[in-house]
């Protein structure tokens, strides 16, 4: 069940092993708009302002984990296109041993540290219990989200790209289905979407460490298999600390936002909640495009075949550019269709503020499309630092001009939609630059 990308043809190949990777995330924001969807429509608008927050939070602690794996699997990619084996080996138990140690820290500083947080993204009281308790059971998946991401990277990096879109399709059904006997039928409320989506990911996660264990055994390995080398650690650290920067900074900015979100009211919030959801399914094909093509260059690079990179690049532009287009217009044209699938009709306010951000933010998905195509390149081809000067480009102009322009009375709210396009196209233009002027692969 895996692939070597470093040969066949180009564009069919990274379609191929893209395609299963694609399902797999859209599987997970569909569990993820679970919540959101019945909580939204069984609970009431103040529960949709809560889970949304607390997605946003969820959403940037999850990043640091998923960091840290995304850039080990870059490493294991490399070694795959080189053939080595003994040196994929010991990358996986270097980069396993550090990613589960600061898993442990993670997950005990956020509940330590929970009420801080909300104080810090000004969560308004009416809504700050409800959030409390959804966030406190929802801190317990950190490990398995931990496990899942570690080991679906590894199998993606050897070119198995469909076993952990397998384990994601039984996260989703099983958390859609506990979300329905937990919220509706026991009536836990948020608490109870919090439990499903626990309970799901660990399925996930602990499934897919026993499948990988039990058809790899070239990964498995005991304690006293572990020989500490510092050249093996400071690789993995570095690859792994800077994608884990570069997905930290991404996500601390939406975080950010999300408090400039919340000082505008429950309204404002509850229609960020649901379009924030929209938006992020809808863009989440050219992101695992992104990473799929990060893993094809990865591994050609190891197999130092840059012509076939070269080609490569200009397939995989070509495919993100088309398929933004393509979503952009079917978003502007379904914004209030999409909008109801969260809200209810006679909620106005919410609707009309959730249709704005999403036919401003929408028109722009080719700007993040090619983003993430950059962020991959980057990450595969040794230089994730730069991956992290282009999200601190796209999300410093965001914050940036979200707090300037909604401050502006003409402009208000919008200015906070308006921010996220800007700072995708900038980013773009300097890694665009950055490319022709270091001529890389020339």
């Amino acid at each position: 069940m895996t692939q070597d990308l470093t040969n066949g043809p180009i564009t069919g190949t990274m379609l191929r092993f893209a395609l299963p990777m694609i399902l797999g995330n859209l599987l997970q924001q569909v569990y993820n708009i679970a919540d959101t969807l019945i909580v939204g429509r069984f609970i009431g608008s103040d529960a949709l302002a809560a889970v949304g927050s607390a997605y946003t939070l969820m959403t940037f602690l999850t990043s640091i984990l998923l960091g840290l794996c995304m850039g080990s699997g870059a490493v294991f990619s490399i070694r795959r296109g080189e053939k080595n084996e003994e040196g994929l080996k010991d990358s996986v138990i270097h980069s396993f041993l550090m990613i589960a140690a600061l898993a442990c820290v993670l997950n005990t500083a956020v509940f330590l540290l929970i009420d801080p947080i909300l104080f810090f993204l000004q969560v308004p009281g009416s809504i700050y219990g409800m959030m409390r308790e959804y966030l406190w059971i929802i801190f317990f998946g950190i490990a398995a989200t931990f496990l899942y991401n570690f080991f679906a990277s590894l199998l993606r990096a050897v070119g198995n790209s469909v076993t952990p879109l397998l384990f994601l399709g039984i996260c989703a059904l099983l958390n859609i289905v506990l979300d329905l006997v937990f919220v509706i039928r026991f009536q836990w409320g948020v608490g109870g979407a919090a439990a499903a989506t626990v309970l799901s990911q660990f399925v996930s996660g602990v499934g897919l460490f026993f499948y990988t264990m039990w058809v790899f055994p070239e990964f498995r390995f005991s304690p006293g298999e572990i020989r500490l080398k510092k050249r093996v650690f400071h690789e993995i650290a570095q690859f792994s600390f800077l994608t884990c920067l570069q997905q930290s900074v991404m996500n601390l900015g939406i975080l950010m936002v999300q408090g400039l979100v919340n000082s505008f009211g429950t309204a404002v919030m509850a229609a960020f909640a649901a379009a924030v959801k929209i938006d992020s399914f809808a863009y989440m094909p050219v992101q695992d495009f992104g990473n799929a093509f990060s893993t094809f260059t990865a591994q050609n690079y190891g197999a130092k075949k840059t012509e076939r990179i070269r080609a490569g690049i200009k397939s995989a532009v070509c495919c993100s550019v088309l398929f933004s287009l393509t979503i952009s217009l079917a978003v502007y044209i379904f914004a209030r269709p999409l909008m109801l699938l969260f809200v209810k009709p006679e909620e106005t306010q919410i609707l009309a503020i959730g249709v704005q951000y999403l036919r401003i933010e929408g028109a722009f998905y080719c700007g993040i499309g090619c983003l993430f195509l950059l962020y991959g390149f980057y990450r595969a081809v040794e230089r994730p630092g730069m991956s992290v000067v282009l999200t601190v480009i796209s999300l410093g102009t965001r914050v940036a001009l979200a707090y300037l322009l909604s401050a502006i009375p003409s402009v208000n709210v919008a200015g906070i939609w308006w921010s996220v396009p800007i700072g995708w196209l900038l980013a773009d233009l300097v890694g665009f630059l950055y490319y022709k002027k270091k001529k890389l692969l020339f």
